[in-house]
């Protein structure tokens, strides 16, 4: 007896032991693969270079949110005969969809920000196509919409070139649509074209430009919103309309673009040389593919290299997602069952800046436009601080 129950105890140890050895190995293997995923993900988000830049050509610069970077790298690889994907609105205005343009003249649809998801449609597939058939591909979007398109592949193309833009988060499309429906009814209009930065007066204090033909009056009229005042851009940057995925973005700790390129918010503290006023472009290189486009197509712009913790210093969208608001949830319920002059009195009440501020803005945007036109710059009409229209005969 006492023979079997040293024996059975002996069974025991040596499988306990065993048992233990196994789970030690999976640890070990658990712990390589965690550290090497930490260190892939490192490779992935710190770039290789980063600079400051813009475009030399004031009047592509203009019509651009910040430094027109995109639109040096975008003709460049027309200039090879290369295919470009981005973003336009759509004919109505209501949406935002891919396009791929083969010359220059598309450039200017796809030139500026467009707050809103973009309808991917079967784009992946198109860009497939041609990269089979061996065409140069620039691919850009937000860093989900460029993963995607890589998980898509399944494979990596020498001649795909991806570029991704910092993304606060990605409004609601819905939300978009009723904005704009309730801006035609309240201009009695059609709404013809939209940009979301205009700069004409100021790059870091741009406001919403937007161009309605009216009806009664049969004729275009352009309406310059302040960002501080504009109900959809109030929702927008205070987080209430964006996607559930954008609070919790995984693109941000795995980069698949090649190069990715923003406003470098704050370039007046770290490159002041840099810093016209019209605005500046940072340009995070990821790849040694990112590096031979930038390096091929950076003659018509001025740059400037700085280190990684001053180009993301103002723009901490690169590495973390916005938090979510605790009203989110309720502001969907409301956009459900409420018409949006409702919404926008709850959540989108316009900033209320004291009469000693106003001054002081207005003062600063005088003195901003009276030095373009010593510099021989065409500067626009308006008070951008309200809103205002005026009417154009231009025909859209």
């Amino acid at each position: 007896m006492r023979f079997v129950l040293t024996a059975f105890i002996s069974y025991i140890i040596v499988n306990i032991g065993q048992i233990i050895l196994k789970i030690h190995k999976k640890l070990l293997r658990y712990v390589g693969f965690v550290q090497n995923v930490l260190e892939e993900e490192d490779i992935r988000v710190k770039p290789e270079k980063v600079y400051a830049c813009f475009n030399k050509d004031k009047d592509v610069r203009l019509s651009s949110s910040s430094g027109a970077v995109f639109s040096s790298l975008a003709e460049y690889v027309l200039n090879k005969n290369g295919i470009v994907y981005g973003v336009t609105m759509s004919e109505d205005c209501y949406s935002a969809e891919f396009i791929a343009i083969t010359d220059r003249s598309g450039l200017t649809k796809l030139r500026g920000s467009k707050y809103l998801q973009a309808k991917v449609g079967d784009t992946f597939k198109k860009v497939k196509v041609e990269l089979q058939a061996g065409k140069l591909v620039l691919f850009t979007g937000t860093g989900c919409q460029v993963n995607g398109l890589k998980n898509f592949l399944g494979k990596d193309y020498d001649n795909l070139i991806c570029m991704d833009v910092i993304c606060h988060g990605v409004p609601s499309p819905a939300l978009w649509r009723e904005y704009a429906q309730y801006q035609e009814k309240k201009m009695r209009g059609k709404l013809k074209s939209i940009n979301f930065r205009c700069k004409d007066d100021s790059w870091a204090d741009f406001v919403m430009k937007e161009v309605i033909k009216s009806i009664p009056k049969n004729k275009m009229e352009k309406y310059f919103i302040s960002k501080d005042n504009d109900s959809y851009m109030r929702m927008f940057l205070q987080d209430y309309c964006l996607r559930p995925s954008c609070y919790e973005c995984t693109a941000k700790k795995v980069k698949m673009s090649d190069l990715t390129i923003a406003d470098f918010w704050g370039i007046n503290n770290v490159a002041p040389d840099m810093d016209d006023g019209l605005g500046t472009s940072l340009v995070l290189i990821r790849t040694a593919k990112g590096n031979e486009l930038f390096e091929s197509a950076n003659r018509n712009m001025k740059m400037k290299e700085v280190s990684y913790e001053d180009g993301v210093k103002g723009n901490p969208a690169e590495y973390r997602s916005c938090v979510r608001p605790s009203e989110r949830d309720k502001f969907f319920e409301d956009m459900r069952t409420m018409r949006f002059e409702e919404l926008k009195e709850k959540y989108a009440a316009p900033i209320r800046y004291s009469l000693k501020t106003r001054v002081k803005r207005k003062i600063k945007a005088t003195i901003r436009k009276i030095l373009r036109v010593i510099g021989g710059q065409k500067v626009s009409n308006g008070d951008y601080g309200l809103l205002f229209v005026f009417n154009s005969e231009e025909i859209l």
